[in-house]
């Protein structure tokens, strides 16, 4: 059985981490990383860990059955390499390390990433594009919008709705709302590493702080 080619939008650090998940995965699924593909030239026809860097034309004129994740943690502008892909004619790659508990009531959707060490409990949704890095909790009844993010060590309680393009920073606590009442982190926020996020925060806010509050532009 040939292995499913990958091909990592992305040359930095995140995006070699991506590549090591795709290792990892193959013991379950068969992958293999193709390329890693970057909107600058300067990079083409570098290798990093062995593997080429070209762009996006050329990848798909090499690996046109390849499937693309996303190896940007910036929500925005993952996003819009997500639809340039897609414009292409590039498929998406769902990734979930086998190091990952996750009840079967979990939704996850297309070009999703999951890192190794995370807990996903009950009844959770998320979108297309997300990013969940190294361990991560995340309790029952959340949503997670499209291209919303989790730094490492984010613990998300249950009832809370993040937003699209959502950006949670390293060692982030929300706290739980209720079915009713969800906290709800709206679209493209960014709550800072370390915060403890006690109530919603408003589309396009910044927070940070314990508990967080939010910071002036």
């Amino acid at each position: 059985m040939q292995p499913s080619q990958i091909a990592i939008y992305g040359a930095g650090g995140f995006a070699r981490e991506l590549a090591w998940l795709v290792e990892t995965c193959s013991t379950v699924q068969p992958y293999a990383v193709v390329c890693f593909m970057d909107d600058d030239p300067s990079s083409h026809g570098l290798q990093l860990n062995g593997i080429p860097v070209m762009g996006l034309e050329e990848a798909y004129s090499q690996f046109t059955s390849a499937l693309v994740v996303g190896g940007i943690g910036s929500p925005a502008t993952r996003q819009a390499l997500m639809q340039k892909a897609a414009a292409a004619g590039f498929g998406f790659a769902t990734l979930v390390h086998p190091r990952t508990e996750c009840s079967r009531w979990v939704e996850i959707g297309i070009g999703t990433v999951i890192c190794a060490g995370n807990i996903l409990t009950t009844n959770i949704s998320i979108g297309r594009h997300v990013q969940i890095n190294l361990y991560c909790t995340i309790g029952h009844d959340v949503i997670m919008g499209d291209y919303c993010t989790l730094a490492p060590g984010v613990h998300v309680s249950g009832c809370v709705h993040l937003g699209q393009r959502s950006y949670i920073g390293t060692g982030a606590v929300i706290i739980n709302g209720t079915k009713d009442n969800p906290i709800i982190i709206g679209d493209d926020a960014v709550v800072g590493a370390g915060a403890c996020v006690t109530k919603s925060v408003p589309p396009g806010a910044v927070v940070a702080g314990v508990p967080a509050r939010p910071l002036q532009r």
